[in-house]
């Protein structure tokens, strides 16, 4: 371990002596302190708070994943080309401790960033916070400045397939189709399962029963918030649409019934409830009335939330650093496996292509839903075919695969709208995003530096 550190201490002598240390937490500062000042918010003190935390948040990871991608393939893949990694590995340590000695030094060294800038955002958030008048220091205490758990209707994946199936098949006995279009035609017959249970038609109502579970008994007397979104089928005048809510279970507990609200589509609203609305099995029942002339629909993964206080915002926001600081820790095992292999422009170009892919996850979801990395036929409602899609479907499912082992997480939106970060999800994306992904590129970093030869004259014939 001695050795291990005493590579992570040249580390971070190098990152001072060429003053990226100072500079990265300098334009990390500058990012804290200047995006406030520049962005426009809906006037409200929630808005402005919740703009705050997702633009700086969102900065400080941009900064910080692209420094820690430049650090880690500099660092040692122009030690390499400029022979000064010969004078270390003559000495009686290990290559696989030179590695991880590195790794551990551009970590601790994200750690500390992370810290000065997230203590940063804290500190202005609670700053900005206690000059608000009571009754917004009240919202933000108990809608953003918090910690909130998050509760939502159980669907059965399993029986969406299954009826999705179904259907499928008593479709082929009906009206047999071309074995290239089943894909498609499966996914079509989905999302109108899907749609079932979705779309609420005019003058039709829509039922969510909620289970709290072990939490009910710790929101007895506690008013808890509905976070609800939906799309709208057509437009309308005002852009808005009328929503009734009646929350209770009946001839169980007392009903509360809401005052006709007007809410914009595509958008997440929030509201409180009155407490103690579930039975004592910690069921809630939720019922939305659409007195509108059009169909609206709610997503299942996000039309309708039910949230309820789960801890503090401090111990939340450092959980939420956290999952930060295991994007920054794989990035380092990233480009320190490059440069193990490529040289110093290379493995950078390495680097930020495998980002490249990341950030175009959802055009490879899109071909794996329709199973084509063609276009389809906009006029006639044909999905595309390509020869390729043999190959490249399959490789496209095995990326998203691995990418959504990192991305499944979303601590920025999380803090953002208050909603809570467990230490059990913490635990989750060390174990994926760290020991598993992490762990596979430092594995096959250490086989690459241990094999190539470092005696061979850099530069010169």
């Amino acid at each position: 371990m001695q050795r291990i550190l005493a590579i992570s201490w040249l580390t971070w002598k190098a990152a001072l002596r060429f003053k990226l240390f100072l500079v990265i937490a300098g334009l990390l500062i500058a990012a804290v302190v200047g995006l406030p000042l520049v962005i426009e918010d809906d006037g409200t003190a929630q808005g402005f708070t919740q703009i705050i935390l997702t633009y700086t948040l969102s900065a400080i990871t941009a900064l910080l994943g692209l420094s820690t991608l430049w650090l880690a393939c500099g660092t040692l893949a122009r030690d390499i080309e400029e022979c000064q990694i010969q004078v270390v590995a003559t000495k009686p340590i290990a290559r696989w401790q030179i590695w991880l000695g590195k790794w551990l030094g551009i970590v601790s060294l994200n750690a500390a960033l992370l810290a000065i800038s997230g203590g940063c955002v804290f500190g202005l958030l609670q700053w900005r916070a206690g000059k608000l008048p009571a009754a917004e220091q009240t919202i933000l205490r108990e809608q953003v400045l918090v910690a909130r758990g998050e509760a939502r209707e159980q669907v059965d994946k399993a029986d969406l397939a299954a009826e999705t199936e179904q259907v499928l098949q008593e479709r082929l006995k009906a009206s047999p189709v071309d074995k290239v279009d089943v894909a498609e035609v499966r996914r079509q017959i989905g999302e109108q399962v899907r749609a079932s249970l979705q779309l609420v038609p005019p003058s039709y109502q829509r039922t969510w029963e909620i289970r709290l579970g072990s939490e009910k008994n710790s929101l007895r007397g506690q008013p808890l918030q509905l976070r609800v979104k939906f799309n709208a089928a057509n437009k309308s005048s005002s852009g808005t649409y009328m929503a009734l809510w009646q929350v209770g279970v009946p001839d169980k507990t007392k009903l509360w019934r809401s005052e006709p609200m007007s809410l914009a589509p595509d958008t997440f609203h929030e509201f409180a409830i009155p407490p103690d609305l579930f039975d004592e099995n910690g069921l809630l029942t939720v019922t939305f009335v659409n007195p509108n002339d059009t169909a609206l629909l709610f997503p299942l993964d996000e039309g309708l939330t039910v949230l309820y206080p789960q801890g503090g915002f401090a111990a939340n926001f450092a959980r939420g650093l956290g999952i930060i600081f295991c994007w920054m820790a794989l990035l380092a095992a990233l480009g320190l496996a490059a440069a193990s292999l490529l040289s110093f422009p290379v493995a950078t170009f390495f680097a930020l292509a495998m980002m490249l892919v990341v950030f175009s996850s959802g055009t490879l979801a899109e071909s794996v839903d329709s199973g084509s990395v063609a276009a389809g036929n906009a006029e006639t409602g044909q999905a595309g075919h390509s020869i390729m899609d043999i190959a490249l479907i399959p490789a496209f499912k095995g990326v998203l695969a691995v990418v959504s082992l990192a991305k499944s997480f979303s601590p920025i939106d999380a803090l953002s709208t208050g909603r809570s970060i467990s230490w059990g999800e913490l635990g989750q994306a060390f174990t994926q995003i760290v020991l598993l992904l992490g762990g596979i590129f430092a594995v096959a970093g250490i086989i690459f530096f241990n094999r190539r030869e470092l005696a061979t004259a850099q530069g010169t014939q």
